[in-house]
């Protein structure tokens, strides 16, 4: 709920910064007023975008990794990669964090072939 409430606060700021510029326009202000305000907008778009993009994939990668512990009680061949993981989480870079949760994914795969067996 609270990450809808930003995400909606971001995306006012964004309209009223369009808004701005429509009236810039019919004023017939300076392109270079209208340029700054465009590269304004730009930015605040790419870290709404950023924002919420980073917060899904920590969500992901969140749930993932429970999955995996759930599958591994620490006696799979992965159980140490796993460890790794979980304590690097909270810290971790937002670009690291989408390449784990594809090895996730396959960590997953094996534990569901071992699990089969």
């Amino acid at each position: 709920m609270e990450d809808s409430k930003k995400l909606k606060k971001q995306l006012h700021v964004i309209k009223g910064q369009i808004d701005g510029i429509e009236r810039m326009i019919n004023e017939e202000r300076d392109a270079e007023e209208i340029y700054t305000q465009f590269k304004a907008i730009e930015g605040n778009f790419q870290k709404t975008i950023h924002e919420i993009l980073a917060d899904n994939l920590r969500k992901n990668l969140a749930l993932k990794i429970v999955k995996v512990v759930n599958a591994c009680p620490g006696n799979c061949p992965d159980a140490e990669k796993i460890k790794l993981v979980q304590k690097e989480f909270p810290k971790m870079e937002i670009k690291k964090v989408a390449s784990i949760i594809s090895e996730m994914d396959r960590i997953e795969e094996r534990l569901n072939q071992l699990n089969k067996k």
